[in-house]
């Protein structure tokens, strides 16, 4: 508002005796703006010099750099304070029992009385020591006299044979004294040099053990917090030590264990195991005091945490074998937000698979080492929220089975964003969409799953020694079948959880029996419910994995309540920011002893990437014929133009495969097809198997002209 107001000045009365006429004359008022010079008001308010001085003074006190000057004056004084409290503690713990007193104290705290009595037993035979060694000082000043008089006299009696010897030498026998007065003036040469030394030294003597003092608690760090540089007062990747991991604990809000380790002391190390490096963090075992329960520590995991500079994610509380113990894996800070490595898949380029016996490299846990899955006739179920990552590390674990060319796939992703587009000429089947036609289409593959598990084990039945190549059956987005409406024509409902459910029914079916004869169903769902994911059939996947999820409730449909008791909390992982982290239940990955599941950081697969592997995979197999839809019709089937159908572009096929995939393509007029049926189809077409590398194969060459000679005798009839 200055900037609106105009300045009145009043010029003086003219003086009456100028000889101007002054009368009738008022004052005279000028308008100054702000561009018009102003003369100096002599009337302006001067603030007083002591509130000038205050200004200044404040101004110097709250300075950056007069803070960092005080800062630092404070810490150096408090380092000689800290390093006198330490010396003085030393020299304490070295003279008396202490040490062994805080020992019992804690070990009487952690409630094991064993290691207490050890402690205790300890303290006595130092005490028992001690009190020889004085006995011994108290005898000492006697011993040591008559010793001094004796190495005295001796030390006398020497020097004087010594001048003897050299009087006789020189025939001086003022030489006998000589070696004598050659030791008296040594002496007081040593005298001299004291009293010349000894003024200085008391000058300077202090200023060093100051300086002694100075250098122990500067190691120590025996200052406060606020008192260390900016750099070096923000806690951040603090390393983790005894003494912070117990003050962790003991301002934990617990307090039976606050009591426990402040009654410890010192010693409350004592209930830690060796830290150890694992990966990129370390690893402690926590044996908790009587009173403590570990549910109660894994309860403020976040105050944790924090206690320990860390944020919630990098701090992980599991149950080991060892009662009463807790085990923390704490990390770096930030190192988990920085990502692996890329997948051998991706890196090794002659890498196969082996369905039986190999494992599926996956990730890395916490420690740094790789996380292996094995899939051998396990069933799987990964779930979590959306956008996490839970169609990469299901298609990473499919790509890697896929180097196996003797793995076939039926995929069902009821995405339909082209994750799976990859596995067209992989996949026997191939079903692509989010729409109710997809989930039929879906429910029907497993469905012709279930009959392939049925032929498999009638199979079995009559030979037990039979073996059968792996059929692994993947529906990703399975959460979309769950809660699919539409029904069939009589009425039962393709979606739901109850037992006229088809696509739940037929999941069970698999879940069941399937595995016996490798027939596996391995489902991707996202944000878990009892709607979208039956609790039977999450209960039925061998190997559970979860990304991030919302709520504790979600983390026991997912992993289990076993896995979750014992410390798995995929609901604690940051969405967004912990994308394809897995908290992975099974007996397929190595889990460490007393652990009920474990963390892996999933290797991310680009789609290119994926291409790339499914390149490969297609390299090892004869050529795959891939259905985008099961064969739902009962009419009368055409066995030669199926046959036909199948054979793709392979210029022969095992006749084994060529029955897989009829069955595949219609599991209802092929699903109990043998070798007998095809060769009598074939024979019958002119085109009957043959031997090929020792194995009989259906050729497509043969299929093809028979089919054309039986065309042509058809248009041959009708004319």
């Amino acid at each position: 508002m200055s900037g609106n107001v105009v300045h009145l000045y009043k010029t003086p009365d003219p003086d009456p005796d100028s000889g101007g006429s002054g009368a009738g004359q008022g004052p005279t008022l000028t308008i100054v703006t702000d561009d018009t010079p102003t003369p100096t008001d002599p009337t302006a308010p001067v603030l007083p010099l002591w509130v000038r001085s205050s200004r200044a003074i404040r101004r110097a006190v709250t300075h950056e750099q007069t803070r960092t000057a005080a800062r630092a004056m404070v810490r150096h004084s408090l380092y000689v304070v800290g390093g006198t409290r330490i010396v003085a503690r030393r020299a304490w713990d070295g003279r008396t029992a202490a040490r062994y007193e805080r020992m019992l104290r804690a070990a009487e705290a952690a409630g094991n009385m064993e290691a207490a009595a050890e402690w205790e037993e300890r303290g006595q035979r130092f005490r028992e020591a001690r009190h020889r060694r004085r006995m011994d000082l108290l005898r000492s000043p006697q011993t040591a006299a008559k010793g001094a008089a004796i190495g005295a006299g001796m030390g006398i009696g020497g020097l004087v044979l010594l001048g003897i010897a050299m009087a006789v030498a020189t025939k001086h026998p003022a030489d006998v004294v000589t070696p004598l007065m050659a030791v008296i003036e040594f002496i007081n040469l040593m005298i001299t040099i004291v009293r010349v030394v000894w003024g200085p030294a008391l000058t300077i003597g202090p200023f060093l053990a100051l300086l002694a003092l100075w250098s122990v608690g500067a190691h120590q760090k025996a200052a406060p917090q606020w008192t260390l540089p900016a750099g070096a007062r923000t806690g951040g990747g603090e390393p983790i030590t005894p003494s912070i991991v117990v003050k962790a604990l003991r301002d934990l809000g617990i307090p039976a264990l606050r009591k426990a380790i402040t009654e410890m002391g010192d010693a409350g190390a004592a209930m830690l195991s060796p830290i150890v490096i694992a990966g990129c963090g370390v690893e402690v075992d926590v044996t908790l005091p009587s009173g403590v329960s570990t549910v109660e520590v894994q309860a403020r995991r976040r105050k944790l945490a924090e206690n320990l500079s860390r944020h919630e994610h990098e701090v992980f509380i599991t149950i080991p074998e060892a009662a009463r113990t807790v085990r923390l894996w704490i990390a770096d800070s930030g190192a988990l937000d920085e990502p692996i490595g890329p997948s051998p898949l991706v890196t090794d380029e002659t890498l196969t698979a082996d369905y039986k016996k190999g494992r599926a490299p996956w990730g890395q846990d916490l420690r740094g080492d790789a996380a292996v899955l094995s899939l051998y006739q396990r069933h799987l179920l990964i779930t979590g929220l959306s956008n996490q990552g839970k169609t990469a590390a299901l298609r990473a674990l499919a790509l890697w089975a896929a180097l196996d060319k003797t793995v076939e796939f039926r995929i069902a992703d009821l995405k339909g964003a082209g994750d799976w587009a990859m596995f067209e000429g992989l996949a026997t089947v191939l079903i692509q969409g989010p729409a109710d036609e997809q989930v039929i289409q879906a429910t029907e593959m497993v469905e012709g799953l279930v009959e392939e598990m049925n032929r498999r084990m009638e199979a079995r039945r009559r030979d037990p020694g039979t073996v059968f190549v792996p059929l692994i059956g993947i529906v990703d987005e399975a959460q979309v079948a769950f809660m699919c409406p539409v029904k069939d024509e009589d009425g039962r409902p393709y979606g739901g959880s109850k037992a006229t459910s088809r696509y739940f029914m037929a999941v069970r079916k698999v879940h069941n029996q399937g595995r016996a004869v490798d027939v596996l169903m391995w489902e991707g769902t996202q944000d878990p419910t009892d709607q979208n994911l039956p609790k039977l059939v999450r209960e039925g996947a061998h190997t559970r994995a979860s990304l991030a999820l919302g709520t504790e409730s979600q983390a026991r449909m997912a992993l289990g309540d076993k896995a979750v008791d014992g410390g798995a909390a995929p609901h604690l992982l940051r969405q967004g920011l912990d994308k394809g982290t897995l908290v992975v239940a099974s007996d397929g990955i190595e889990i460490p002893a007393g652990q009920a599941s474990i963390t892996v950081r999933t290797h991310y697969i680009g789609d290119d990437d994926a291409r790339a592997i499914a390149d490969r995979a297609r390299a090892l197999r004869d050529g795959v014929t891939t259905l985008h839809a099961t064969a739902r019709d009962t009419a009368e089937r055409d066995p030669l133009t199926d046959i036909a159908t199948v054979l793709g572009d392979a210029p022969r096929l095992r006749t084994q495969e060529v029955i897989k995939r009829l069955s595949a393509l219609n599991p209802e007029a092929y699903g109990d097809w043998s070798p007998v049926d095809l060769t009598r189809v074939l024979e019958a077409a002119g085109a009957e198997p043959y031997k090929s590398d020792g194995r009989m194969v259906v050729g497509r060459d043969r299929v093809l002209r028979a089919l054309a000679d039986r065309d042509a005798d058809g248009s041959a009839s009708a004319s």
